[in-house]
C-alpha cells in the first residue's frame, strides 16, 4: 500500500483546519468593522464593543448562560464520575445492561424529544405537586445535567478502564478503605479526564438551543435562544463582539486547562519515577 507523502499530508491537514479556523476568524476581524454591515468593511472600530456594553439583553442572555453551563459542568461531573466509574469498575451486577442504557440514552434520544418529555414532566408536576411554579433557570440546569452526565460518564469510564488495578487493591491491602482509595488514589489518577469532562459539559450547556428553548420561560431566555431571534431578522454586529470575547475566553480557559494538566501529569511522572 502507497502511503501518502508528507507534503500531501500537511496540504489536506492545512485546508481542514482552514476549514475549521476561516470562518472564525473572518468573525473576530469583522467585530472590528465599524459599518453597520457585518460583510462590508469599512475601517477598524472598537464601536460594537462599546455598544455591546449599552446591551443588557444579550449581556443578561450571557451572564444567564455562562451560570447555568458553570452550575451544569459541575454538576454533571459529580454525577458522571461516579456513573462512570460504576460501568468501569463494578462489573455486570443484575440490572447492569438497563443502567448503562439508561446512561447512554441521551447520546442517542434526539434533543427535540428530551426538551419535550422534560416539559411534559414539568408540567405535570406542577399540577400534581406544585413545583415547579414556572420554568426557569433551575429547569433549564435539570435538562443540561441530564444531556451532559452521559458525556462525563463516557469520558470518566474509559479513562477508569485504562488504569492499572494493582494500584488500588494495594491501598486496600494496606488497609485503605474503597471510599479513601478513590479519593486518594483514583480521583487524582482520572483528574485529566474529570477537567476533559467538565470543559465539555460547559460547552454543551452554553450552546444548547433545543432543551433550553423547552425549559426555559420568562426572564430566563440564554444567549443562544437570543443569538438565534436575533438572527431570524438579520445579522447584528454586536454579536460578533460577544463572540469574539466568548472566542478570547474559552481560548484562555483550555490553554490554561492544557497547562496545569500537563504540569500535574509531569509531576505525577516524576514522582513515580
Amino acid at each position: 500500500m502507497i502511503e501518502p507523502s508528507r507534503s500531501l499530508r500537511f496540504t489536506f491537514l492545512g485546508f481542514g483546519f482552514l476549514f475549521l479556523y476561516i470562518p472564525i476568524v473572518s468573525l473576530v476581524v469583522y467585530s472590528f468593522n465599524e459599518s453597520q454591515l457585518v460583510t462590508v468593511w469599512t475601517q477598524f472600530s472598537l464601536k460594537w464593543y462599546a455598544a455591546l456594553l449599552h446591551d443588557e439583553e444579550l449581556i443578561n442572555a450571557a451572564w444567564l448562560s455562562i451560570r447555568v453551563a458553570v452550575f451544569t459542568a459541575c454538576a454533571s461531573v459529580v454525577i458522571g464520575t461516579w456513573a462512570g466509574y460504576v460501568l468501569a469498575r463494578m462489573g455486570r451486577f443484575r440490572g447492569f445492561t438497563l443502567y448503562a442504557g439508561m446512561i447512554n440514552a441521551p447520546l442517542v434520544i434526539p434533543e427535540v424529544i428530551q426538551g419535550i418529555s422534560l416539559l411534559l414532566l414539568f408540567v405535570e408536576m406542577a399540577k400534581v405537586f406544585g413545583w415547579p411554579a414556572g420554568r426557569g433557570i433551575f429547569t433549564i440546569w435539570i435538562g443540561h445535567v441530564m444531556l451532559c452526565i452521559s458525556y462525563v460518564a463516557i469520558i470518566v469510564e474509559s479513562r477508569v478502564r485504562e488504569l492499572n488495578p494493582s494500584l488500588e487493591e494495594a491501598a486496600l491491602d494496606l488497609g485503605a478503605t474503597p471510599l479513601r482509595v478513590f479519593f486518594a488514589i483514583t480521583l487524582p489518577l482520572i483528574s485529566q479526564a474529570l477537567v476533559a469532562g467538565w470543559l465539555l459539559s460547559f460547552t454543551l450547556s452554553i450552546d444548547d438551543l433545543v432543551l433550553s428553548a423547552f425549559l426555559s420561560g420568562p426572564g430566563s431566555t440564554t444567549l443562544p435562544l437570543v443569538v438565534f431571534s436575533r438572527v431570524r431578522l438579520g445579522l447584528n454586529p454586536e454579536m460578533n463582539a460577544l463572540a469574539t470575547l466568548f472566542i478570547a475566553f474559552v481560548t484562555v480557559g483550555v490553554i490554561a486547562a492544557n497547562y496545569f494538566m500537563q504540569r500535574s501529569e509531569r509531576k505525577r511522572l516524576t514522582n513515580v519515577l
